[in-house]
């Protein structure tokens, strides 16, 4: 048998072991996708894209060729299998080592079966372990062979759908990297399956033998077809390796568990729901443990990493995924938001690792109960209402897409939940009509007002197509005059606007900058002879075409029309703040280090945002160090020039690119011509951008920074302000802090001294306070509890009380005094502001469960709440009622 460790051990074992290998160790990346390729991380390799592809190997500083993870990824294409069956995982741990032109296979080969097999490590039964390979891989099978000694009846080569990344990649393509895959399975014994390795590599749906570990090497360059009508596969000069060992896979192998959720980590949360609901784990209704406790770890990690619930990309999917987990608490018999309660389990079974949760525990319980509350609201009545529709159905029979929708619709129930539920009954929903009726809602809400900017700007851009690309004049001229080329409404041609209209105006030149770039749009007037329009936006298309968002005022325009374009004159607060963003780039990088990169920005007339790659927070001082360094270049009041020029050439000069920004062949070059000192060094600004600038940094006026706040795992975001609305923020809370220390009868600079005084006396009396109370509850309990009422009830022995005055932490002190002084079974104590309900162990051994109880009591006492079997509480307003309910509670 394998070494029995625990999850938490095997992934520090999986990290040391490739340490060992000369491996550089980096921290996870967040559950969010590092390129906008997908919306979560899916695989260990992702976040090592820019490598895969030759950028160079350094993290944080660090050079290294070699470096391994514990990657958590989040993959939700499947999400209905999720519970249904026992390895299906919306939340997975990938633990990879990856070599960037370093070694290769023999390597990975070599080291993946010593990890898995040696004692030191996994100590698996090499006799157990059996491998895939692609079919024309003689490398791998003479490594496997004649280096591990693997018997060749324990290999089995596939074609390239089952070993080969990207699938089919030889056939079919992509152009590209791409390679053979090697697959490591490991035989769990007929306790598993009686099937051999025979049977199983032929039908593959044994629990028998578990894959554990994927060796993938990119080694060709998939080319077009040759004259043969035969793929090219050219060797590529620069080779990769990208494993992976699933976690959650080897934990199950190692604790020798059937499944997933038998393992340390899921087993704490199962056991929990069991405890809060009442409900075994066992038979058809343990698929809902499971999906609970997988989604709750699944949406606690998103979370974690920055994500809020939402209507739409990840924080849509982690409201999808949460809606799922209430929908089957639900089920259990939970009626009240009861899920966030189990936050902990899951920190306990994976802070150690991911510190995210530890840090963000609070905050991922308070979003989740929001998001159960919310929920709760409308889930019960969408469920009675589908419930009796689809009673009346026959299996095999079809859901009206008009029913789907009224549930959507009338209680915010979403079509995938319906689609879900239906299932259960044998009953498909018709997609098409629930399509079309929303279509039909959305085209009555649209008529029902004026155009929105989706209709503007992102409906059918066929309708642009033949139209040259406009002239932008607006780096050097903010007033132009231009020809109007089109005018363009809901998706369609028009021939004129009147006043009153909305629509987009195409014109053939243009002072108006479009949106790109982290710059908005302009805005600003068109007036033409005998008529005028308000400009409320700019975007463009990819061919280059402007975009004007109109509302025309007076007159008539139609195509052919000259118009005077004026841009308004918030362009220039906006430059200002677009001129900082580089000077603030740069400072960053300057106080910070090179592995400052940008990864997002907005720069707008009334401040400007800015994402960058760091992972930790900045302090005071880097604070202040990066506001001067910008106050230094505003003080030098240094030109700003731009220029167009090669890209090569731009590269050359070191001006600063964007990764995953397109260049075409020729790009602009913005340069502040100046460079101020750092620590002995000359920190400088040129970057590749496109958007409008200062003329000079003095332009730019007054700098502050306003906050530092984490986005994402590596990712932070930078507010910050210039010009006007910086000297305008400063002089509010120069004037707010003078305003509060007045209150508290002190200057601003006495301000800190002031509140520290404050706070000791709170928490002074805060206590004086809470001892009062513990000595009110004392003297209403009597000696040894001797005034609460005792008597039997549904075979327990109760002991109940009502207190005055008391709530929180001292009512749950007293029932916790109560408990040990009166002997009872379980005890209830109630107050107008809060209920509390305890059970001793031996009464929860025999069905006893204070959550479901303190529910019916709370009820009658005009609240609500829950808890575990041992301990619950509920907010009340009315004690009397809730004690008035204890004889018919049982």
């Amino acid at each position: 048998m394998p070494r029995h460790l625990s999850t938490s051990e095997i992934r520090t074992m999986f990290l040391q072991f490739f340490q060992g290998k000369e491996h550089l160790i980096l921290p996870s990346h967040s559950t969010v996708a590092p390129d906008p390729t997908t919306l979560f991380t899916v695989a260990g390799m992702q976040p090592f894209k820019e490598q895969f592809m030759g950028a160079p190997a350094v993290f944080d500083g660090r050079a290294s060729k070699r470096v391994t993870t514990a990657q958590k990824c989040v993959r939700v294409g499947d999400i209905e299998n999720v519970g249904r069956t026992r390895r299906h995982l919306s939340l997975f741990e990938m633990m990879g080592n990856f070599s960037f032109g370093d070694y290769f296979k023999k390597e990975a080969i070599l080291w993946a079966w010593e990890f898995l097999t040696s004692p030191e490590w996994m100590g698996m039964d090499p006799a157990h372990m059996y491998v895939t390979i692609y079919k024309d891989d003689d490398e791998a099978f003479g490594y496997w062979t004649e280096l591990v000694g693997l018997p060749a009846s324990h290999i089995h080569r596939f074609d390239a759908d089952e070993n080969f990344w990207p699938a089919n990649a030889p056939l079919e393509g992509p152009n590209g990297p791409c390679g053979p895959c090697s697959e490591i399975y490991y035989d769990r014994g007929e306790k598993y399956g009686a099937d051999t390795w025979g049977d199983y590599y032929q039908t593959r749906e044994s629990a028998r033998f578990l894959e554990v570990w994927n060796l993938v090497f990119p080694q060709y360059d998939r080319q077009d077809l040759g004259a043969d009508g035969q793929p090219v596969l050219k060797d590529l000069p620069f080779k990769n390796i990208d494993t992976g060992m699933g976690l959650e896979r080897v934990a199950s192998v190692v604790q020798d568990v059937p499944d997933f959720y038998s393992n340390d980590v899921f087993r704490p949360i199962i056991e929990e729901i069991a405890a809060l609901t009442g409900r075994a784990y066992e038979g058809e209704i343990s698929v809902s443990h499971r999906v609970v406790a997988e989604h709750v770890r699944s949406v606690s990690m998103i979370l974690a990493d920055g994500t809020a619930f939402s209507n739409t990309g990840a924080g849509y999917t982690a409201r999808k995924i949460m809606r799922r987990a209430i929908r089957h608490a639900y089920m259990l018999g939970l009626r009240e938001p009861t899920l966030f309660q189990l936050v902990p389990r899951v920190v306990a079974g994976m802070g150690s690792a991911y510190p995210e949760l530890v840090s963000g525990q609070e905050r991922v319980q308070a979003a989740m109960r929001a998001e159960e509350d919310r929920f709760l609201k409308t889930v019960e009545g969408g469920i009675q209402r589908l419930g009796g529709l689809l009673k009346g159905m026959e299996k095999g029979s079809t859901l009206p897409g008009a029913d789907a929708f009224e549930l959507y619709d009338t209680y915010g129930f979403p079509v995938d939940l319906t689609r879900e539920i239906a299932e259960e009954y044998g009953v498909s929903v018709d997609e098409a009509g629930y399509a079309e009726s929303l279509e039909h809602a959305q085209e009555l809400a649209r008529a029902g007002s004026k155009y929105g900017k989706s209709e503007l700007f992102g409906g059918n851009h066929e309708v642009f197509d033949g139209l040259s690309a406009t002239s932008f004049v607006g780096y050097d001229e903010l007033q132009a005059e231009g020809q109007v080329l089109a005018l363009v409404g809901a998706g369609q041609r028009l021939e004129h606007l009147t006043a009153g209209s909305e629509a987009t105006v195409i014109l053939n030149r243009t002072p108006f900058y479009a949106e790109s770039g982290g710059e908005v749009g302009d805005t600003g007037r068109l007036e033409w002879d005998g008529g005028a329009g308000v400009v409320r936006d700019t975007q463009k298309t990819k061919a280059g075409v402007f975009l004007h968002d109109v509302l025309v005022e007076a007159g008539e325009l139609k195509e052919g029309v000259t118009v005077r374009a004026a841009v308004n004159p918030a362009r220039a607060a906006i430059q200002r703040h677009h001129t900082a963003t580089h000077l603030l780039h740069a400072a960053l990088r300057a106080v910070l280090g090179s592995g400052v990169q940008q990864k997002g920005s907005l720069v707008a007339a009334d401040r400007l945002r800015f994402d960058f790659s760091h992972g930790a927070a900045l302090s005071a001082a880097e604070i202040a160090q990066v506001e001067l360094l910008v106050s230094r270049w505003v003080s030098a009041n240094f030109p700003v020039s731009w220029q167009e020029m090669p890209i090569a050439d731009a590269k050359a000069m070191g001006a600063t690119a964007l990764f995953g920004e397109k260049y075409g062949d020729t790009v602009r070059v913005v340069r502040v011509e100046g460079d101020v000192d750092y620590e002995g060094a000359r920190v400088s600004s040129m970057e590749l951008c496109g958007g409008a600038h200062v003329r000079r940094t003095g332009d730019i006026g007054a700098f502050v920074l306003l906050s530092d706040e984490n986005v994402a795992a590596g990712v932070r975001r930078i507010e910050a302000l210039a010009g006007d609305a910086a000297t305008t923020w400063v002089r509010e809370r120069l004037t707010g802090a003078a305003k509060a220390a007045a209150l508290l009868n002190t200057s601003p600079d006495g301000l800190e001294a002031r509140i520290q005084g404050l706070q000791g006396q709170l928490k002074a009396a805060e206590k004086d306070v809470a001892a009062v109370k513990r000595q009110l509850a004392e003297a209403q309990m009597g000696g040894g509890g001797s005034a609460a009422q005792t008597r039997d009830l549904g075979g327990f022995r109760v002991a109940s009380l009502k207190l005055s005055g008391i709530e929180g932490n001292e009512l749950r002190g007293a029932a916790d005094k109560l408990l040990d002084q009166s002997g009872a079974d379980l005890v209830v104590i109630a107050s107008d502001k809060g209920l509390v309900v305890k059970a001793t162990k031996a009464a929860v051994e025999k069905g006893a469960h204070a959550g479901q109880l303190v529910g019916k009591l709370a009820a009658a006492g005009g609240g609500k709440g829950g808890g575990r079997p041992d301990m619950a509480q509920a907010g009340i307003t009315d004690a009397d009622g809730a004690l008035g309910a204890l004889d018919s509670a049982f």
